[in-house]
């Protein structure tokens, strides 16, 4: 920690001075009590950030709806129900003679007063099927061998539905490689240790590679991108986790920088002719190729800031203007259609209004005399600033019904990693983040179109990979 700087001789300031010195410090009390007033509910700051204490839920957007709680009218439950052909059947006889008269009873007549069905899995034990291939020989004596399938290539060896099952629990459910182990060897009785689970998470890697490449290309060639970065530690060092994805797609790629050296390594985002929906993180706008949309649920944090802050009226006035756009596009988009022209018109004029009116209230500060440089702006005059810059791509979603009203996408898709980081602690290495990325890519891309992720990975490590659909 540097060495603290001396403090001033007060004695020895002018009034004037003294006046500058006392601004200075109410300005960084200022910034102090902004950022210990920041949470994941007014910023773009994680909830884990929050901390225990109890969150003020007077500042959520969602408000409280007017539904009861459970199942609404209409919804389709499922539940429990009989099968007609049963897997097994266990009779319960009635006595073998009256307990009255005590006459035998002719059981053979007996007819089935009620049935009742238990639903239950068969304890697991693992099975050994053994090949064999044979040799014979020809009465001229040429000698013929049979030979096995490219499976079957070892001594000993492990099928796929086992490894598929591992990497199921270590890539899919999260588990660390020791629990996964654990629970195989509880559910199976077959020891597997955690190096040989790594191994078979390498193998699903370089049998997915192709799929996961498949991925990328579609979503380059999709018309409406979303993406997202979020940090993870990778042995020892911080490294990105690039997201890009679509309602049917999900990609995910690791690289040791954040910035656009990793965006143009991967080639997903560069040179696309889509919209790409993003937070307004600056390196995005060099991808100049293509239109931006942006995330609205973020800058519905910052204007939730901007009014317990400044406490003026236009970050409610716009929070209003967004939130009714989002439900009369959701209802025309329903329809079939976009809102019609007469409503963007309107829509875009009162946002406008909002932004001048803000901006009016929020003056750009200007330098001391004599004083060079750029002078410190406010946080609203900042968000002032970025609807300004960035309207059309803020109220692109009211024009394209293509176009989602925030980035929830990309952003579900980063919290599976931070699960997979706050149970596992971190990647080991490079190589195990960047497996985890591959395997990951295509079990979310392929769940997302209806297909069990268990199923997905034991037909990759039987040779079969399954395609995502374009």
């Amino acid at each position: 920690m540097p060495p603290k700087p001396p403090r001033a001789d007060l004695t020895e300031l002018s009034h004037a001075d003294k006046d500058r010195l006392i601004d200075a410090l109410f300005a960084r009390l200022d910034a102090v009590e902004a950022k210990l007033g920041m949470n994941s509910e007014n910023s773009s700051k994680p909830p884990s950030s929050d901390g225990l204490a109890k969150k003020n839920r007077t500042s959520s957007l969602r408000g409280k709806s007017d539904k009861t709680v459970g199942g609404q009218p209409g919804h389709k439950g499922s539940t429990l129900k009989r099968v007609a052909e049963p897997t097994g059947t266990k009779d319960y006889p009635p006595p073998s003679q009256c307990d009255r008269c005590h006459s035998a009873l002719a059981l053979e007549q007996a007819q089935i007063l009620e049935r009742r069905q238990i639903f239950d899995v068969p304890a697991m034990s693992f099975e050994v099927i053994e090949h064999r291939v044979y040799t014979v020989v020809c009465a001229c004596g040429q000698r013929h061998d049979s030979v096995f399938p490219a499976a079957v290539s070892e001594v000993v060896q492990y099928g796929p539905n086992i490894r598929a099952l591992g990497v199921h629990l270590t890539q899919g459910q999260m588990l660390p490689y020791a629990r996964a182990a654990e629970l195989i060897f509880e559910m199976t009785g077959l020891s597997v240790s955690p190096a040989t689970l790594l191994a078979w998470v390498a193998e699903a890697r370089l049998a997915l590679q192709g799929t996961a490449d498949l991925i990328a290309r579609q979503l380059h060639h999709a018309p409406v991108l979303c993406a997202d970065e979020s940090g993870l530690r990778v042995d020892g060092k911080l490294h990105w986790m690039h997201v890009a994805a679509t309602a049917q797609l999900t990609w995910y790629g690791m690289h040791a920088k954040r910035g656009f050296d990793a965006i143009a390594a991967h080639g997903i985002l560069p040179k696309r002719l889509g919209v790409l929906v993003h937070d307004c993180w600056g390196p995005y706008w060099k991808l100049d190729d293509g239109l931006h949309a942006l995330c609205n649920a973020h800058l519905l944090r910052e204007l939730v800031y901007a009014q317990e802050v400044t406490g003026q009226d236009w970050p409610a006035a716009m929070t209003a203007l967004l939130l009714n756009a989002k439900t009369l596009s959701a209802a025309a988009r329903q329809q079939g259609h976009p809102l019609d022209a007469g409503a963007i018109a309107a829509f875009t004029t009162v946002y406008d209004d909002i932004v001048r009116e803000g901006e009016e209230l929020n003056p750009p500060k200007l330098k001391p005399d004599g004083k060079s440089g750029r002078c410190k702006l406010s946080d609203a005059h900042n968000l002032l600033r970025r609807f300004r810059l960035h309207a059309d791509a803020i109220l692109r979603f009211i024009a394209d019904p293509t176009v989602p009203f925030s980035n929830n996408i990309a952003e579900r898709a980063v919290r599976m990693p931070k699960v997979k980081q706050k149970v596992s602690g971190c990647f080991r290495t490079v190589a195990g983040a960047d497996n985890f990325c591959t395997i990951r890519s295509c079990l979310d891309t392929l769940r997302k179109q209806g297909h069990s992720m268990l199923e997905v990975l034991r037909r990759a490590l039987a040779g079969d990979p399954i395609a995502p659909a374009a």
